[in-house]
């Protein structure tokens, strides 16, 4: 028996090792121990299986549920509730559903899958005791003491609520199965049945009159819904019939049981519903199953010293959990615990000697173990047959083992067809004569496997290898292995006797196909329809193509199981030959679709695949001609009669063609030199295992010592190493409750983290709706600020046009007034000139007299005008150029405002364009707005710069 302890593991194997359940039927073994002390365990609570039976849930007393499939061998914790469940239910519509039912009065729903809260059901005022589904997985029933609830699983909402009179109270609250029944059990021992859609009382069971009050405490109902068991603080139980209503039977159990905690029935494959098994789980800790019809004690399960508290079957009956006394869970294998009483019954025929009757009875034995799902109540009679007086030689030799006379088999054969299914067996084994040579059977198959059949699984891939492992087995009981490797379908249906009696000369030219039968079926079939043989001698069709395919395989390729079996009533009711004129008989029958085939894969198609015929005529077909053929070509001349095999040992077969297994016997003389070689090398070394020994002897005395140190040390480190254990647990469960305080921090830092990125985004959709909003007003301003812009660029357009034409005034008026001052100041000087040179010449006139009165003041005179002519020829000079500079910055001036008039109207014509693309912009066209009214205060700036210095 094996134990698991799934102490903190989150999922792992259930078992280790295939599970070899003992005597108790007990596969493995759960228990969890607790994390700080590894000597303690925690108890698991409650136990229950899903639809199929295959994994079930288990809930501990620290809140942890775990899944646990006994068909993959995997646990896996699916939940943490962090309080004792007091009931669970996993047979929901959606299987990865489960509903638990905690400490707090409440019920969640889990998925096991993702391991997330799918719903939370309040409404108790007291502990759940049970949790029913109904069998559409739609609806739950959940009970306390108190008050009953009716679930919507779909919507988790209540439906409806069943309150009881505190004096009263409530037992328990179920579904039926297999209809919309709701059953309510009551601590006065009333039942009442409910419909669950209207909740209509339906009826409710009569309370026995008689005998002591049984205080119903534990209920189970079939699987058909037809039978109540119920029990509880007495021995006795009570069987009701759901249909009539009525009480079937009181079942008394041993004096031991006093109270009964838990009823539960255990399913059959192939009862249909009506559980005939019942188990009955007492005070004492022991699990009974007891047949309900027959009131017999089939097995226990549990002890005094380890104690059942409850217990779970699964709905397919194939396992049993239960939970113990010290809180673990055992995992039973019902088919171990139900292998005693569920063996086949004796030999339904028994022969008495002489000594002890005079005549062959046939005894049919009704003291076997009693089964659970088989009884008929009836008496069985027995037919005792009276053979005549004085046997004659014929019957002599039809006599068969067992009491049966072969020449009666094969008169009920022609007269029914084939043998009884139930007795086919039995009938077979008497018509082979087999020995039963159990002692030489065990010494074949202690040889182990041969290695003809080290590689048969890769070259026939057998599904079943139960099928796979017989086949191996079989391999040495013909004696033939090397020449039966070629065959294994063969091996399938045959042993020892078929192969010596049905296979004569097959193997005379292995490993060719055996020419020599096969050509005894060809002169058959050429005395019989020559017309057939030809058509297939001139398809290329040979006898290794139609007989041989039927005879390798037996017929099993084209015929049924139910027709195979039929015709090999027959076969082995008959002389050996009767095989090979089958195969003529069978070809015979299908002359007409053969006739049409022309193609030799047609014709390989035919005799690898069923066809359609009936082999009823295939057989009188082949008795037919077993009375009609020659006897010069007959196979029953060629072939030995039937010759039974003999006790003791298997008879020597030799008709085989010796070269082939020529290799054996040098494989056997190489291995039994490798034998010698072996025995040598063992004495080698038991003598080096004495020289071993001695010197172990020698150095025991110096490790005893050395043991002792040793010990005193390890006893010194076991101290240290219990406070270094201490110490780690310590450390543990700090480091534990770290762990918890950093995952709630984490948790609150999450949640605050998510609150600050929600109120972010609420404060940026804000800002986004402010920001849309000051859009909208920047828009409607740069529009006003647009349009006045406009209206002031037009301003400014007309007020540079009126400057414009007021420079254009002032400088007409400068240049008239410069050319007025310029003409003055030539009159002027030419006034002034004229003057000068009259003055001039009335000095030279009074000079002339002077100089001839006094040259030298004459000439000075002269020089001295001479020097104010010079200056004022400078001056004009001066004069004319002032003009001409004048004129250059009036044209400079002209062609300045030109192109000042130009730039005003680029300007203007930007500041149009600029306008018409607004309608697409936002912030740029502001900016530009803003540079476009900067450069018409340039402009008006640089015009006012000029008018300045104009």
């Amino acid at each position: 028996m094996q134990t698991t302890d799934i102490g903190n593991k989150e999922e792992g194997k259930v078992w280790h090792r295939k599970p070899t359940p003992s005597n108790t039927g007990i596969m493995v073994t759960v228990i969890r121990s607790a994390a700080a002390y590894q000597s303690k365990t925690v108890r698991f609570l409650h136990v229950t299986f899903d639809t199929t039976g295959d994994s079930f849930l288990a809930g501990d007393h620290h809140g942890n549920i775990y899944v646990l499939d006994i068909t993959r061998n995997r646990f896996r914790l699916v939940q943490k509730t962090g309080q004792a469940c007091t009931a669970l239910a996993f047979n929901l519509r959606r299987t990865t559903e489960f509903l638990v039912a905690l400490a707090d009065y409440s019920i969640k729903c889990f998925d096991k899958d993702t391991k997330q809260l799918v719903s939370w059901m309040r409404g108790h005022e007291g502990a759940v005791s049970s949790v029913s589904v109904h069998g559409s997985g739609r609806y739950a029933i959940s009970t306390s003491a108190d008050t009953a609830q009716l679930w919507d699983l779909d919507t988790f909402q209540r439906k409806r609520k069943l309150n009881v009179r505190q004096s009263v109270g409530i037992q328990r609250v179920f579904f039926l199965p297999l209809g919309n029944t709701i059953l309510s059990c009551f601590n006065d021992d009333s039942i009442f049945a409910w419909e669950s859609d209207t909740l209509f009382c339906k009826y409710q069971l009569p309370v026995p009159d008689e005998g002591p009050r049984i205080h119903y405490k534990a209920f189970a109902v079939t699987r058909d819904g037809k039978i109540l068991a119920a029990g509880g603080r007495s021995n006795l139980l009570h069987l009701w019939c759901l249909d009539t209503r009525q009480l079937l039977r009181v079942v008394q159990m041993p004096p031991k049981v006093r109270t009964v905690r838990q009823l539960e029935f255990l399913p059959d494959s192939f009862d249909g519903g009506a559980s005939q098994t019942l188990g009955v789980l007492s005070q004492d800790g022991v699990m009974r199953f007891i047949n309900i019809q027959t009131c017999k004690l089939l097995f226990n399960i549990g002890s005094h010293d380890d104690a059942i508290t409850s217990a779970t079957v699964s709905p397919n009956g194939r396992h049993i959990v239960t939970i113990m006394d010290n809180g673990s869970l055992n995992i039973y294998s019902v088919q171990c615990l139900t292998q005693d009483y569920n063996k086949p019954p004796p030999s339904l025929v028994k022969v008495v000697s002489g000594g002890e009757c005079s005549a062959l009875t046939m005894k049919v034995k009704s003291e076997g173990v009693q089964r659970p799902a088989k009884n008929s109540g009836r008496r069985v009679k027995t037919k005792v047959l009276r053979p005549p007086a004085v046997p004659m030689t014929e019957d002599k030799e039809n006599e068969l083992p067992d009491g049966l006379n072969k020449k009666r088999l094969v008169t009920l054969l022609k007269a029914f067809g084939e043998y009884p299914a139930k007795y086919r067996m039995f009938v077979w084994r008497s018509l082979l004569r087999l020995p039963e040579n159990h002692a030489a059977f065990s010494s074949l198959t202690d040889k182990g496997l041969h290695s003809a059949y080290l590689s048969i699984q890769e070259r026939y891939p057998i599904k079943s290898h139960k099928l796979q492992r017989g086949l191996q087995r079989y391999t040495y009981l013909a004696g033939t292995i090397s020449l039966l490797a070629c065959w294994p379908g063969l091996l399938f249906s045959f042993c020892l006797s078929f192969a010596v009696n049905w296979c004569q000369h097959w193997f005379e030219y292995f490993p060719n196909p055996p020419l020599n039968v096969l050509s005894m079926a060809e002169n058959v079939l050429a005395h019989h329809d020559k017309e057939l043989l030809q058509h297939l001698i001139d398809c290329g069709v040979t006898s290794q193509l139609y007989v041989w395919p039927l005879l390798e395989t037996l017929f099993s390729e084209v015929l049924t199981r139910d027709e195979w079996l039929k015709l090999f009533d027959n076969v082995f009711s008959n002389h050996p030959a009767f095989l090979l004129v089958s195969v003529v008989s069978y070809v015979t029958c299908c002359r007409a679709p053969l006739l049409l085939c022309s193609h030799k894969e047609d014709f390989e198609y035919f005799f690898h695949h069923r066809n359609n015929l009936d082999v009823s005529s295939v057989i009188k077909e082949t008795y037919r001609l077993m009375e009609s053929t020659p006897a010069d070509i007959h196979p029953r001349n060629m072939l030995d009669d039937f010759q039974p095999l003999t006790r003791g040992q298997y008879p020597v077969f030799n008709k085989y063609p010796t070269y082939i297994v020529e290799y054996q016997s040098q494989e056997r003389e190489r291995i039994r030199q490798q034998e010698v070689d072996y025995l040598r090398e063992r004495q080698a070394v038991q003598e080096l295992r004495a020289k071993a020994v001695q010197r172990q002897a020698e150095d025991e005395a110096w490790y005893t010592q050395q043991e002792i140190l040793q010990q005193a040390e390890e006893k010194r480190r076991d101290i240290l190493q219990q406070e270094e254990s201490k110490l780690a647990e310590q450390r543990t469960r700090l480091t534990a409750m770290k762990r918890e305080l950093k995952v709630k921090e984490l948790q609150l830092m999450d949640a605050a983290r998510r609150r600050f990125l929600k109120q972010q985004q609420d404060q940026r959709l804000t800002d986004l709706h402010r920001l849309d909003e000051q859009i909208q007003r920047k828009m409607n301003t740069r529009d006003q600020e647009t349009a006045a812009a406009v209206q002031d660029i037009q301003v400014r357009q007309m007020e540079l046009e009126a400057q414009r034409r007021l420079f254009e005034q002032q400088l007409a008026k400068e240049q008239v007034r410069v050319t007025q001052e310029v003409r003055a100041e030539v009159d002027t000087r030419r006034h002034r000139s004229e003057v000068e040179e009259t003055t001039f010449q009335h000095l030279l006139n009074n000079d002339t007299d002077r100089l001839t009165s006094s040259p030298s003041q004459v000439l000075e005179e002269c020089l001295a005008e001479a020097g104010q002519l010079g200056v004022d020829t400078e001056w004009q000079a001066e004069v004319m150029r002032r003009l001409d500079q004048e004129d250059a910055a009036r044209d400079r001036h002209y062609h300045h405002l030109a192109g000042l008039h130009r730039e005003t109207l680029t300007k203007e014509q930007q500041l149009v364009n600029i306008m018409e693309d607004v309608e697409g912009q936002r912030v740029g066209e502001m900016i530009e707005d803003i540079y476009s009214r900067d450069d018409v205060e340039g402009i008006y700036s640089r015009s006012e710069g000029h008018r300045g210095r104009g």
